[in-house]
């Protein structure tokens, strides 16, 4: 491959640096162009050659992760896959990491660092790639600030029609990754559907899938929702361990319930479930009501949890009572699931190519037929506003 995702790695464990640069190296997409023990070693090979992507641990000598990317995106923006212990103070400052700018979160273990990464060879060379292509913007110190102590929320904006579908041609390369998994679908961890699944009059419900760029997405959504919207069900591709950090921190600035969903959790008026880390999370329904299912079982579309595993199981038993909403990430998890929605008579809502960090996920599920709107990320709560006023769906 000609051009290549050039890496700088910085990490103050030997261990870690040698396990990412093989593992690195080992897909043909991606080039190690160094490593650093510290960010002041790295500022002086950044000023020699700018890298693609920075692969960032947080806590180092001399000069602290978090400082590092602070002046990273105040001065020159590169993009940054953080990978932060899985402690609460590693997923905390890992949050912090992602408000200031970062790309993407993988956790760190503290023991076999070694066999953590080589079984999690996908998702790191995956989440290189989608940084690399993600688009960046200077955080300036004053949107810092407001992030590290937040004002109330805002009261949404007034309505506005949305944005129609566009046909664009432009596309994202597909990962060539060495020792591919076997690829499952959604059908892994469905079950098989049966008579109690016929779809009746209920609340309305709202189903969310986004990957990277998606947690600043949620975060400036869920600000503007009033504290009576319809239940809302989330994945966001994320690591084991970080999504409690970043259900809590959207539960401060929210006017809704905001939490990391637990297998039987109830979703109704008011109400955000995230789900959990490496696990898969369904929409189910029992006469009226409904509750979400966590499951163990194999990456569906490279990813645990998966959005197809959301959307297909919200088209099963929610039918025309959902809305689907698809944001910003990498890849064609969700494509199929928001198509079976769309089928099934549920409203789909893909957010617009020009306000993604990475116009991957919504533009497949565009392509395969199953948007009905197209919007900018901060029109999609007015949007979500007019149909359930309208109830046009």
């Amino acid at each position: 491959m000609a051009n290549k995702y050039r890496v700088l790695i910085v990490d103050d464990s030997a261990v870690v640096r040698q396990s990412l640069t093989a593992i690195l190296e080992a897909d043909p997409e991606i080039e190690v162009m160094g490593t650093a023990a510290d960010p002041i070693i790295a500022v002086k090979k950044i000023q020699r050659e700018v890298p693609d992507v920075i692969t960032l641990d947080i806590e180092m000598p001399r000069m602290d992760g978090l400082t590092f990317l602070r002046k990273i995106m105040a001065q020159r923006p590169i993009p940054v896959v953080v990978i932060s212990s899985l402690t609460t103070k590693g997923t905390d400052a890992a949050m912090k990491a992602l408000e200031y700018g970062a790309s993407e979160v993988i956790g760190k273990p503290s023991m076999n660092p070694d066999v953590f990464f080589q079984e999690s060879h996908i998702m790191l060379c995956d989440a290189v790639k989608a940084a690399a292509q993600s688009k960046l913007r200077r955080i300036q110190a004053d949107v810092i600030q407001e992030r590290l102590n937040p004002t109330k929320p805002v009261a949404p904006p007034a309505p506005t029609v949305s944005v129609k579908p566009t046909t664009r041609t432009t596309t994202i390369p597909t990962a060539q990754i060495a020792n591919v998994q076997p690829k499952y679908t959604a059908d892994a961890i469905l079950e098989k559907s049966s008579a109690s699944d016929v779809i009746v009059a209920t609340e309305k419900i709202i189903v969310l899938g986004s990957s990277t760029g998606g947690t600043e997405a949620i975060r400036v959504l869920l600000r503007t929702m009033s504290e009576d919207m319809p239940g809302i069900a989330i994945v966001q591709h994320m690591p084991e361990g970080f999504t409690r950090s970043f259900s809590n921190g959207l539960n401060q600035i929210s006017r809704l319930e905001v939490k990391e969903a637990e297998n039987g959790d109830k979703l109704y008026r008011g109400r955000v479930l995230i789900a959990p880390g490496n696990k898969h999370m369904l929409l189910k329904r029992v006469g009226k009501e409904y509750f979400v299912e966590i499951k163990e079982g194999p990456l569906v579309n490279r990813h645990r949890p998966s959005v197809d595993v959301l959307f297909r199981s919200a088209a099963r038993y929610a039918g025309n009572n959902a809305i689907g909403v698809i944001l910003t990430g990498m890849g064609n998890d969700g494509a199929r699931g928001m198509k079976e929605m769309h089928d099934a008579g549920a409203h789909t809502i893909a957010q617009d190519e020009q306000s993604c960090v990475v116009y991957g996920m919504p533009k497949e599920a565009v392509k395969a037929g199953g948007v009905d709107d197209v919007v900018a990320l901060d029109k999609i709560n007015n949007r979500l506003v007019e149909l359930l006023t309208k109830n046009k769906f």
